[in-house]
């Protein structure tokens, strides 16, 4: 099993930056899929960001334009630079890493958007 570590979370006031990072153990980083979720309270978990294994991303309507999600694949981590955050971004972060056969997921990172 992959173990995903999340870091880079922390408070921002709206309109300012902060980079997430997932890193992941295993060989077959490369050739996952890796998403980014999140988690407001009282909310249902939802997906922000992916990144195919060929590079293709694709960003859910309320963050594209603002986030960029991309991966290390030598450093087995993918990134998630969120810029012109606004206090509904407030959430926990997830990475997951989806595919035939596995899916994982990392512990979380806290993101709070100040108004």
């Amino acid at each position: 099993q992959v173990q995903l570590v999340e870091s880079g979370g922390g408070l921002v006031q709206a309109g300012g930056s902060l980079r997430l990072s997932c890193a992941a153990s295993g060989s077959i980083f490369s050739i996952s899929p890796m998403h980014w979720y999140r988690q407001a309270p009282g909310k249902q978990r939802e997906l922000v960001a992916s990144i195919l294994r060929g590079g293709t991303t694709n960003y859910a309507d309320f963050v594209r334009g603002r986030f960029t999600i991309s991966r290390d694949n030598a450093r087995n981590t993918v990134h998630l630079q969120m810029n012109s955050l606004k206090p509904e971004d407030t959430a926990v972060y997830y990475c997951r890493r989806l595919g035939p056969g596995y899916d994982d997921w990392g512990q979380g990172t806290q993101v709070t958007v100040s108004s």
